[in-house]
């Protein structure tokens, strides 16, 4: 799958999908065109090491999180966040 294959790229992690997270559809994500953010939730193994064309790779607690994050990412960190402390998914878009 291109989303397990992404994260060995990006992180030199081995990416076990669990399941859909969420869909995230908003125009104004990226200038240069409408995109979507598909979201996985999944288990890694392994030690992050940045590949491909990341600068980085490394892990951030939730309190502890870098600024500014690209794109709607810090909205789909803070969904992701809140679902691990309620339980609760994010409503559609």
């Amino acid at each position: 799958m291109a989303a397990v294959r992404e994260a060995k790229e990006e992180t030199g992690l081995e990416v076990e999908l669990t399941e859909l997270f969420h869909v995230y559809s908003d125009p104004a994500r990226d200038p240069r065109r409408h995109t979507l953010g598909v979201v996985y939730l999944g288990r890694a193994t392994g030690t992050p090491r940045a590949g491909d064309d990341a600068a980085e790779a490394r892990v951030f607690a939730e309190e502890r999180l870098p600024s500014p994050l690209a794109f709607d990412h810090a909205r789909i960190l803070d969904d992701y966040f809140a679902y691990r402390r309620s339980g609760q998914r994010p409503r559609p878009c």
